[in-house]
């Protein structure tokens, strides 16, 4: 455990929806002192294929929150946030289209909490809202002089399968944390607490999980050449659009040069 040693104390946890942390790390949040817990987004599309059989998009999304508390509680985790604006939360699969009040929330946690560390989402294409968390710790790690760690959740490889909880590449920084049977077992029921996932969650293992200091990115490009896995799914989202996003962020918070008289 030491090379875990960086996010094992106060560590703010940036993932995208309810269920991310179970899946990329139901057994290191047992083992954190002081976690904080952040969605980036209420795990609500607005696409009524998600949400048709509950009612409304809002009643989804609070049935989300609910899992949320009550798996996290499993682990022991007291401190939960949704992000958000003064004008509610952040949508499922829209993350990268605000990512300036983003950035403002997110400061504004890091400021309330002092975290001494960040872990997040790996960049790998399998959903805009993950690459955007990624995106969103690099710069609250270089603002804030932050360690930041990432996980894996899945991608889609050059062959059209998908690859679940390992990293797309390898840099060698890689570190395994093997559960001990209770913590697997905990892990199990958090991810059964996410009863509405219980399909798409079938395809994640209470295994072995992976963590490493977060790469450097190139944002300015997708993750990868090829086909993204929400491209694949036929979203209305494509990869060149969520880094042309990070690209026109980055370049708006750039100071003006100097004129010279």
């Amino acid at each position: 455990m030491d090379a875990l040693a960086p996010v094992l104390g106060k560590t703010l946890v940036l993932v995208a929806h309810p269920d991310d942390e179970a899946v990329g790390c139901g057994a290191l949040l047992q083992r954190m002192k002081e976690p904080l817990l952040v969605f980036g987004t209420d795990g609500s599309p607005h696409d009524q294929y998600f949400w048709g059989k509950y009612g409304s998009r809002e009643a989804y999304a609070e049935l989300r929150r609910q899992e949320a508390q009550a798996s996290l509680g499993l682990a022991g985790v007291r401190y939960i946030e949704f992000l958000q604006t003064g004008d509610g939360y952040f949508t499922d699969q829209q993350l990268f289209r605000r990512l300036g009040p983003a950035v403002e929330s997110l400061s504004a946690l890091v400021r309330r909490y002092r975290p001494q560390a960040l872990l997040t989402l790996a960049y790998e294409g399998g959903h805009p809202d993950h690459d955007s968390c990624c995106f969103l710790a690099s710069l609250l790690a270089r603002s804030f002089s932050l360690p930041a760690w990432e996980m894996p959740l899945y991608f889609r490889r050059k062959d059209g399968t998908a690859l679940c909880q390992q990293f797309r590449t390898l840099n060698g920084a890689e570190v395994p944390l093997e559960p001990t049977a209770k913590e697997q077992r905990t892990k199990l029921k958090m991810l059964a607490a996410y009863a509405s996932q219980g399909e798409v969650l079938k395809e994640f293992s209470a295994a072995t999980e992976w963590f490493r200091p977060q790469a450097a990115y190139d944002y300015s490009e997708p993750p990868h050449s090829g086909v993204l896995n929400y491209e694949a799914w036929g979203w209305p989202i494509k990869g060149v659009e969520v880094s042309a996003a990070f690209t026109n962020f980055l370049q708006s918070t750039q100071p003006a040069p100097a004129v010279s008289s």
